[in-house]
């Protein structure tokens, strides 16, 4: 279950904002004593859990994790990495540059961040759901309101679905076992599903950002009527805590506390969204960024370099601390980050070339030469997380991996997957070696040192890269590349065009990320499954049409406890593995920050929340006294 929260608005390959799973016995939903029979009308409940009971009673005041009195006022100056020239995330999602917007608006629900995929109402006061998990309805509260004092209803909620389904690629994908949205009662809106037993739909369609439709249908201050199909810089209207104050078009942007925002006193809301400001600015080149934050134009910085950490944070304001360095640890997501091989391209459909591209990264010597030792290689799709597969499939997971025994390689029930080792120049040749063998293997050969196909066509591959930053990781690769034939180039781009390439699959070789939650659902078949593969912008970069890769999927959307879950969780891992998809890269268990110091948290940040920046922090203005004014 994953799709962009506004908790952490932080950046970075790693950070991950999904609910996450502790220990469970039972997948279910959570509900009174009296429970749900057949016959019987659905329970409406206050909050929704996959995993066993809400941790908070209906009648609880606030999250366990905040300060319930922390003081509101103060600005916070945050990075952007990218630019912005549009506001309208029906056509854009609530992703990269775009993701403070999602501040201005309100969902149905709200995640808690000690709980196991647990969420609480913000807009919605209750939902009800039958025992088959057929459709949800929501009840919205009375008091929730737009920005210009109109009340939130059930037609913005079901024409928010129908705007997002339609426009954007992203949520089409998400929200596409959603058949029907329709209004059942003055404050109800109820979500059909495609079939019944998909117990995640319920909490998924919680996550709904909602739009204001008679906004959206109505004209601007130029009596143009609005189209939501359409870019637009024009301010929108929210519901919630914080509204556009002012922006330069892809250089900065202000938003707002709304001082009479009407979810403020909400359980969920308590103690949260402190700051009077927030302000973005927006930079085309990290390198440029963290130099921002170094001359006090930033606050906040999350340093995904481990170059930069090592080496970058050595400057006065850090002597006198008035920068503090410091780690939090993720506990609520696994990744997988890699090279992504296109294999809608002719020359990585084989997966005997794809496993050669992985013997010839030598990551050792990246890990060494790049990043001072700092990352573990990544050998799993979950990995960071107890969701990943190791060792030889047994027990259920050996099941499940039965009914798809003719589908998948063989090697997924012989051998443990392993990445290639180097680090030295001996085992860097072995490596070589055994990637040279295999293209072998799949009829390839060289000619005049270049790697030629059966026809006589030499090899030769791009890998496109947006954050300069990456440039060198790809660089690196380069020349392992070229030592086995292959004419490789590296070419970096601006964040549209990326974007653009990206969307319509226009490229070789990318790097990308995919964060994964502990409890992984339906998500699951826009990062693998066949249906994503040819859909422009879904996060199928890879290609993927596998059947067995589908089935398991299904596996672990319908998965009827929590065994079962990870079971087939860890079935679809290593199915992905041996198919040599990706080279996989490397991953860090913390999230990295650098502060000025003018601000506090709680004295106990959530489990599941990383940092929980800037959400759950205040301006603290002893500590800003004390360092002076800001640039």
């Amino acid at each position: 279950m994953a799709l962009n929260r506004r908790h952490l608005l932080q950046g970075g390959a790693a950070t991950v904002i999904a609910p996450a799973l502790g220990s469970a016995s039972s997948f279910s939903i959570a509900s009174p004593a009296n429970a749900d029979t057949a016959a019987a009308e659905p329970a409406w409940r206050h909050g929704l859990s996959l995993f066993g009971d809400v941790k908070y009673p209906a009648d609880f005041k606030h999250f366990d994790y905040i300060n319930p009195d922390a003081p509101k006022g103060g600005a916070v100056r945050q990075i952007a990495v990218g630019t912005f020239d549009n506001f309208n995330i029906a056509v854009s999602g609530v992703k990269g540059s775009m993701a403070p917007i999602g501040q201005i608006y309100e969902r149905l629900m709200e995640p808690s961040l000690d709980e196991v995929a647990t969420q609480y109402g913000v807009l919605a006061e209750a939902a009800q759901h039958p025992a088959d998990f057929s459709w949800v309805i929501y009840r919205l509260r009375k008091e929730a309101r737009w920005h210009d004092g109109q009340p939130v209803t059930p037609e913005d909620v079901v024409y928010s679905l129908e705007v997002l389904k339609k426009f954007s690629p992203m949520y089409a994908s998400y929200y596409r076992h959603v058949v029907k949205a329709e209004k059942t009662g003055e404050r109800e809106v109820k979500f059909s599903f495609d079939s019944p037993g998909n117990r995640e739909l319920p909490q998924i369609v919680g996550e709904l950002t909602v739009l204001p439709k008679h906004y959206w249908e109505g004209t601007d201050n130029q009596g143009h009527k609005r189209d939501i199909s359409q870019t637009t810089l024009e301010p929108p209207l929210g519901s919630g805590p914080y509204r556009i104050k002012d922006f330069n078009a892809g250089r900065t942007l202000t938003l707002e506390r709304v001082k009479n925002y009407w979810g403020a006193n909400l359980p969920a809301r308590i103690g949260q969204n402190n700051f009077d400001e927030m302000r973005y600015e927006f930079f085309r080149d990290s390198t440029v960024a963290l130099e921002g934050f170094k001359g006090d134009q930033v606050d906040w910085r999350i340093e995904n370099s481990a170059k930069n950490w090592a080496t970058a944070y050595d400057f006065p304001a850090v002597a006198e601390k008035h920068v503090l360095l410091e780690e939090f640890p993720n506990r609520s997501s696994g990744i997988m980050q890699a090279f992504v091989l296109n294999i809608r391209r002719a020359q990585f459909k084989d997966a005997r070339v794809r496993n050669a591209f992985n013997w010839a990264f030598d990551f050792e010597e990246m890990n060494k030469q790049l990043f001072y030792g700092q990352y573990i290689r990544i050998n799993s799709y979950f990995a960071g997380s107890d969701l990943a597969s190791s060792g030889l499939p047994e027990g259920q997971e050996l099941a499940i991996l039965e009914t798809v025994r003719d589908k998948v390689p063989a090697e997924v029930f012989t051998k443990p997957y392993q990445n290639p080792v180097g680090g030295n120049p001996d085992a860097v040749r072995t490596n070589l070696r055994e990637s040279m063998r295999l293209l072998k293997e799949a009829g390839f050969e060289i000619k005049d040192h270049k790697l030629v196909d059966a026809a006589g066509k030499p090899v030769a591959v791009e890998i496109l890269v947006e954050d300069p930053s990456y440039e060198r990781v790809a660089l690196f690769y380069k020349p392992s590349l070229e030592r086995i034939g292959v004419a490789t180039s590296v070419r970096v781009v601006d964040e549209v065009q990326y974007e653009n390439r990206k969307r319509n699959f226009d490229y070789d070789i990318i790097i990308d990320s995919w964060p994964e939650s502990l409890s992984p659902g339906n998500e699951q078949r826009e990062y693998w499954g066949s249906q994503a593969a040819d859909a422009p912008g879904s996060r199928n970069t890879i290609g993927i049409k596998n059947p067995a890769v589908d089935a398991l999927i299904d596996r672990v959307i319908f998965a009827k406890d929590r065994a079962e879950l990870v079971a087939a969780t860890k079935a679809l891992d290593r199915v992905l593995l041996w198919n040599h998809y990706v080279v996989p890269q490397w991953n860090y268990p913390k999230v990295r920050t650098a502060r000025w110091d003018r601000f506090s948290h709680p004295a106990e940040l959530p489990k599941y929340g990383l940092s929980g920046f800037p959400a759950l922090w205040w301006f603290d203005a002893d500590k800003a006294a004390k360092i002076g004014k800001r640039s």
